[in-house]
């Protein structure tokens, strides 16, 4: 029982949830809440309340309660005043009829969000009456006397369950009232209900929760730090940690065998739906444990996790796929597995064609030729067909070619595409045979640099996938392993990590760190569900002189290696395990359960887009005699330390 879904009335019930298509009504499968115990303290304990709103039932018939809460509505029908009034359970209906006067001349007083205190009879509704959409729906309750605990001003918006046509930057300005809203409250409610069920399995795993610091040295993990001047260090400054990497690798080197911490994590980067200044994940390292022992507990834990919060089962085992596989198929490393729709490469058909938008990338070995087939997309108007070419411009494309499949059977004469003057009939023919194409099809051609093609045609796949009703009512788990160590930097001239520079390569060709970088695979793998990367981790470089090898090949000379990483290094020499892990995302883990569009919606207080805080005004600026204190000063308007 729970929040009744997208276009219901309050919190109401339904059966439980199997696949994320609905995951926006995820609430309506929630249980409600049992405080073990808390009714049954002595009374001098107990709080001003005798049970919670959406707690009462038909078991509570004849009994008298008293219930604290806010009012959710207000309604005068002919003399009798009904409040529905709410607390984080649910909402009741409260009756009140003009008998007792005082009471009824208070009750007439109240307006929405007015916090009262009400003491009543739990009562069964009249026939014909019943709410099968409210948790509550069967009982009400008689209003023996009311309490107005304190009047509220009318809020600047709606806090019913949706608040379509309200800025988001109004709703974090209040966010203590947006949260009030059954939907936004349900969404903190399943976090907090996702950690513990995570903390458990962690526990009973044999699991140290350990605290790493906040305030640290700053190391390069691929985002700009946070920093924090000091001011007992002059010119000196912390760092706030991306991620607790370097923590909890020597924790390992510590004994502590198995690690655990949620934990906040800070970048400075730029910011979109799944991407907050502060976020949370789950952290975990352990000892003595390869990859698969490693994931295979770990999508153990994802499928306990679903099936207590969800009442999903989800596949057992997950599937696996190497980065190679998924970037060839779906042209993603995040594949959603829920798209039918897949890549074809074309490559050898277009080397020798005298079309040059083919045959340059065709040749070129940084270059892809691929074709996604859309069936039934023959039926795409030119308009349409425009939309989708600027879509995949936004990844670089620079068009999108195009062949409606018509009749198969007619050959050439049965295709429509400004590009079949350009391509020989053998050509056509093997492209339909190998994509598939039947009548009716739309086949789709990317032609470039292979990362344009994965990107600009991964993506078409997924907006086809939506727009078209292809994507599957079910959630998809797949790891993606094998990925490759290094990426080659072509402005920058050098090789980057993948991962980040601590992820050890495969035993067998640790030698391919000097002889051919760009051949190494690494130790890494990514849990990847419904098209997002929920996590990702690796077994970690152990020994001393690999870890000097990377650094080397990463243009980290020794000297620079050791004014960064030089307490890992001395770490490493001293007797450092075999050991890896892996970090979830929570807020985004959160927001696919919950079928929230963005992180923020899962976050009690998150940032906006552009990082700030409409709700306390931050960031803000700071008095002389702060700056002073920590040796700075402002320079020029654009406020940079001098």
């Amino acid at each position: 029982m729970g929040i009744k879904s997208p276009g219901g009335r309050g919190f109401g019930r339904a059966e439980p949830r199997i696949g994320p298509a609905r995951a926006h009504t995820l609430h309506c499968a929630a249980p409600r809440l049992k405080v073990s115990g808390f009714f049954d303290l002595p009374r001098k304990h107990r709080t001003m309340r005798s049970h919670y709103c959406g707690q009462l039932d038909s078991t509570h018939i004849d009994r008298e309660v008293t219930l604290c809460g806010w009012v959710h509505r207000r309604r005068d029908h002919g003399g009798v005043i009904f409040i529905d009034l709410r607390d984080r359970e649910g909402l009741v209906q409260v009756v009140y009829d003009p008998d007792v006067e005082e009471v009824f001349q208070r009750a007439e007083q109240v307006r929405s969000e007015y916090v009262l205190c009400i003491r009543g009879r739990v009562r069964r509704r009249p026939e014909g009456t019943e709410n099968p959409e409210l948790a509550t729906g069967e009982v009400e309750v008689l209003g023996l006397d009311l309490e107005i605990l304190n009047r509220a001003e009318t809020p600047p918006f709606p806090l019913d369950e949706h608040v379509h046509g309200v800025s988001e930057e109004l709703r974090l300005r209040y966010r203590y009232l947006d949260l009030r809203r059954p939907e936004a409250h349900h969404r903190l409610r399943t976090r907090s209900r996702v950690t513990r069920a995570l903390r458990r399995f962690l526990d009973d795993a044999g699991f140290l929760e350990i605290e790493t610091p906040m305030l640290t040295k700053a190391t390069p993990e691929g985002a700009r730090d946070y920093l924090v001047p000091s001011r007992t260090h002059p010119g000196r400054f912390f760092a706030l940690p991306q991620s607790p990497q370097l923590f909890k690798q020597l924790l390992m080197m510590s004994g502590m065998d198995r690690y655990y911490q949620i934990v906040r994590c800070f970048r400075d980067e730029d910011l979109r739906a799944d991407r907050q200044p502060e976020f949370t994940q789950l952290d975990i390292e352990v000892s003595f444990m390869d990859e698969d022992a490693l994931t295979g507990l770990m999508e153990t834990m994802v499928r306990e996790l679903f099936r207590e919060v969800l009442e999903v089962d989800l596949p057992d085992p997950f599937p696996r796929m190497t980065y190679a596989e998924a970037m060839r198929r779906y042209g993603s490393d995040r594949p959603d597995l829920r798209v039918p729709l897949e890549l074809v490469d074309l490559g050898d058909l277009m080397r020798d064609v005298e079309f040059k938008v083919f045959s340059g990338p065709a040749q070129d070995p940084k270059g892809r030729v691929a074709a996604l087939c859309l069936p039934g997309g023959g039926s795409l108007s030119r308009k349409e067909i425009d939309e989708y070419t600027r879509f995949v411009g936004v990844y670089g494309a620079r068009g999108l070619a195009y062949v409606k499949v018509n009749q198969v059977a007619k050959g050439r004469e049965g295709l429509q595409s400004p590009i079949l003057k350009f391509l020989p009939d053998a050509v056509v023919e093997a492209i339909l045979e190998r994509t598939g194409a039947r009548d009716g099809d739309i086949v789709f051609f990317g032609a470039d640099r292979a990362q344009v093609v994965n990107e600009a045609l991964g993506a078409l796949r997924v907006r086809l996938g939506e727009d078209r009703g292809l994507v599957d009512d079910a959630w998809r788990p797949v790891w993606v392993v094998d990925f490759p160590m290094f990426e080659w930097d072509e402005e920058a001239r050098r090789w980057n990590p993948l991962h980040h520079p601590f992820t050890a390569p495969k035993d067998e060709q640790i030698d391919l760190l000097r002889e051919d970088p760009g051949a190494c695979h690494s130790r890494a793998y990514d849990l990847v569900l419904n098209g997002s990367e929920i996590g990702g981790g690796s077994i970690r470089i152990h020994r001393a002189e690999v870890q000097r090898q990377v650094f080397d090949l990463l243009d980290i000379g020794p000297e620079e290696a050791e004014q960064k990483f030089g307490f890992l290094l001395r770490a490493l020499g001293f007797g450092c395990p075999p050991h890896g892990g892996i970090a979830f995302g929570l807020d985004r883990l959160v927001a696919l359960m919950t079928g929230a569009a963005s992180i923020r919606e899962v976050m009690a207080f998150p940032k906006t887009q552009t990082a700030a805080c409409p709700l306390t005004d931050a960031p803000s600026e700071v008095s002389p005699g702060q700056l002073r204190e920590l040796h700075l000063r402002l320079r020029g308007s654009q406020g940079a330390a001098d």
